[in-house]
């Protein structure tokens, strides 16, 4: 379902910037099947992973057509405990450019009272944003999990962790 109607038209960024497991294509690498700013070429048969795909301009109307990927160099996701801005990485700084900086800061205050998280991801890339800092976690592997550190609800710090240490300590 999409927000009035929004289609990707000649947007093909989430084809660069997610990873596609059935494809074996890594993050930040066009797809051997999309033909950027014109569509898949695979599109009737493409992955179950790809089906399923809709970035948050798809399907929320509140962002406007300024965060339209193609427009914005960046796809917004949702993750189990936050959203999740994936950063174009041949603009690795269009996170940081107005409005988008501004409205990611306000969903890190927001996120800080509702313990959700915002992520930003360049490449392989990872940088938490908490209201008052950025913590650069640098690159995060699968098998990897991101632990913040809070007084109260306010984030004081960030690590990484191996998954299977947080399971041994629980």
């Amino acid at each position: 379902m999409t927000a009035r109607g929004r289609e990707c038209g000649d947007c093909t960024l989430c084809c660069k910037v997610m990873a596609i497991e059935e494809l074996a294509k890594p993050v930040g690498w066009w797809c051997p099947h999309c033909r950027p700013g014109r569509g898949c070429l695979i599109y009737a048969n493409r992955p179950a992973e790809c089906r399923s795909f809709s970035c948050l301009w798809l399907v929320n109307e509140l962002l406007d057509q300024r965060w339209k990927p193609s427009k914005s160099k960046l796809v917004l996701t949702t993750s189990e405990d936050g959203i999740e801005v994936r950063c174009d990485p041949g603009f690795p700084d269009a996170w940081r450019k107005e409005p988008f900086r501004s409205e990611i800061h306000q969903w890190a205050i927001s996120g800080e009272t509702h313990d959700m998280t915002v992520v930003v991801i360049v490449g392989q890339k990872m940088i938490l944003v908490a209201p008052d800092r950025e913590f650069d976690l640098g690159v995060v592997q699968p098998d990897e999990r991101i632990v913040r550190e809070l007084e109260g609800t306010r984030v004081v710090n960030a690590t990484v962790v191996k998954a299977s240490d947080l399971e041994d300590g629980a």
